[in-house]
């Protein structure tokens, strides 16, 4: 199932792809959450739109997604139901690098 967010970032079901392409057409600077890089390594929060749960029904949504590319943690992912959430797996992942990574 395909979902757009609100101004406060809650998601909202999409009637369809479509609904959800043309959301993201008027709302590009929802779709990355944060992206920050330490020497070259990038991690990176998305909102998906897809729900990754794959519509199990006792569990939420999953629709935001953190990784890392490079270093150490190469591909390192996790996932979400919410974006307060998502937002905490990003700080999560920002440690794990830089505890494994010589800031310059």
């Amino acid at each position: 199932m395909w979902y757009k967010l609100d101004k406060e970032n809650n998601p909202v079901i999409c009637v369809g792809m479509a609904d959800y392409a043309e959301w993201l057409e008027n709302n590009k600077n929802q779709k990355v959450v944060k992206q920050e890089n330490i020497d070259d390594i990038l991690v990176s929060t998305v909102f998906l739109g897809l729900d990754h749960s794959f519509n199990t029904p006792w569990i939420n949504p999953i629709l935001w997604e953190t990784m890392i590319f490079g270093g150490e943690f190469d591909q390192y992912q996790d996932r979400y139901s919410s974006y307060e959430d998502a937002l905490k797996g990003h700080e999560k992942a920002m440690k794990l690098v830089s505890k494994n990574t010589e800031i310059k």
